[in-house]
């Protein structure tokens, strides 16, 4: 156990550098994810079927296939257009469109618990169809689903660990590298997992205060 942790202590910078790029990475997909995400509920409630149809199809496709197929496509089809897109991005775009199909199910049960009187009189003041959506929805569906949200954040957090595949320089593939040089496989990939769980406990923990602030101030 000494040795583990005079190993650990050593490998510590490059898995806090791998620790970054993982939780930039995670943010940019969740915030990304969360306006797409509003984007598909709102389709999902349009009276035209055909945008209906597309949230349906969005919602089945990103929920029913796994997170590595969505990435490898993400990586592989753009170059076959002609575009090279950087892994980063590859990476981003692939967790985006998959979490956006999980935030706009969360969503859409916090669109639907707000009175639908606060709309109507939101409009009557002349608010617009936008102003009322992150003036007065958003803000309440934040509020309502923050405990979904940071879940799905967490969610993001342990699927990111498959954009190693892709040679994005992730906790995950730092991992790889520092096992394939120093041949601790077990030792290593215990490291990782503890600087995965320290990232989860961290959000959890920052989920806990927000929502403990927001319930003083609605007192």
């Amino acid at each position: 156990m000494p040795a583990f942790f005079t190993h650990f202590a050593s490998w510590l910078p490059a898995l806090l550098h791998g620790a970054l790029t993982t939780a930039a990475l995670c943010l940019v997909a969740m915030v990304a994810g969360f306006l797409v995400g509003i984007g598909v509920w709102r389709m999902s409630g349009s009276p035209v079927r055909v945008w209906r149809g597309v949230a349906h199809g969005w919602v089945s496709l990103f929920r029913g296939t796994p997170v590595l197929a969505q990435l490898l496509l993400c990586f592989y089809l753009p170059s076959q257009l002609g575009l090279n897109l950087p892994v980063f991005l590859a990476a981003a775009v692939a967790l985006t469109l998959n979490t956006a199909a999980y935030q706009s199910q969360i969503l859409k049960s916090g669109f639907a618990s707000i009175a639908p009187g606060q709309l109507e009189a939101a409009a009557i003041c002349g608010l617009s169809s936008r102003q009322i959506l992150w003036r007065i929805q958003v803000p309440q569906v934040l509020r309502l689903t923050l405990p979904s949200l940071l879940s799905e954040l967490i969610d993001v957090v342990k699927a990111s660990a498959v954009v190693s595949v892709i040679a994005l320089t992730d906790l995950m593939r730092v991992g790889q590298q520092l096992a394939s040089s120093t041949y601790q496989p077990l030792q290593v990939y215990l490291s990782v997992a503890l600087i995965y769980l320290a990232l989860t406990s961290l959000l959890a923990l920052a989920g806990r205060q927000a929502e403990r602030y927001w319930q003083r101030e609605s007192r």
